[in-house]
């Protein structure tokens, strides 16, 4: 891997809606294998959050992510990690946006929404998410719900889908 190449940080539902819809194992274990490599040569990288949510699940998926390498484990309690927390919740609690039930639901201690954003502020990362945008985010009526991909708009961080990641990364599914 490049050192100025793009490094993707993915959310739980970046495994397990392929998993679940359209790229199950038996089905698509090419997406598998490619997705395995990107995570051993650093090009995607995992918050321990999304892989302990993962690992949950009594299924394939929490299998395959137990038994792969993941030298880039990101460990959510690195202080820099802590210090962006603060920022990511602050703007949450300071934006007209938001309501303080937003705030109550973005800083429970299982949400990794908050966090995903903050480690990519530290390391620079492209969050990868299935999250999509709720494109009228409005002061008259504040949301409680804030979505992945407007908190990183307001933040600058990049935030795109899959398949913007498997281009990228040149997967092929033959």
């Amino acid at each position: 891997m490049k050192s100025d190449q793009e490094i993707f940080l993915i959310d739980a539902n970046t495994l397990m809606t392929p998993y679940q819809s359209y790229y199950p194992f038996d089905f698509a274990p090419k997406f598998w294998y490619q997705l395995e490599s990107a995570v051993e040569d650093g090009s995607v990288v995992i918050l321990d959050m999304v892989k302990k949510e993962v690992e949950k699940g009594n299924d394939l998926l929490s299998e395959w992510i137990k038994s792969i390498r993941i030298p880039n484990l990101i460990d959510h309690r690195e202080k820099d990690i802590l210090d962006k927390y603060s920022e990511v919740l602050r703007y949450i609690q300071t934006s007209e946006s938001y309501s303080a039930r937003a705030l109550q639901e973005w800083s429970q201690g299982d949400v990794a929404d908050a966090w995903l954003i903050a480690t990519a502020l530290v390391h620079g990362y492209t969050i990868i998410t299935f999250e999509a945008s709720s494109h009228g985010i409005d002061v008259r009526n504040p949301s409680s719900n804030p979505k992945i991909p407007d908190v990183c708009a307001a933040l600058h961080v990049k935030c795109e889908k899959l398949f913007y990641m498997m281009r990228t990364l040149s997967f092929m599914l033959e």
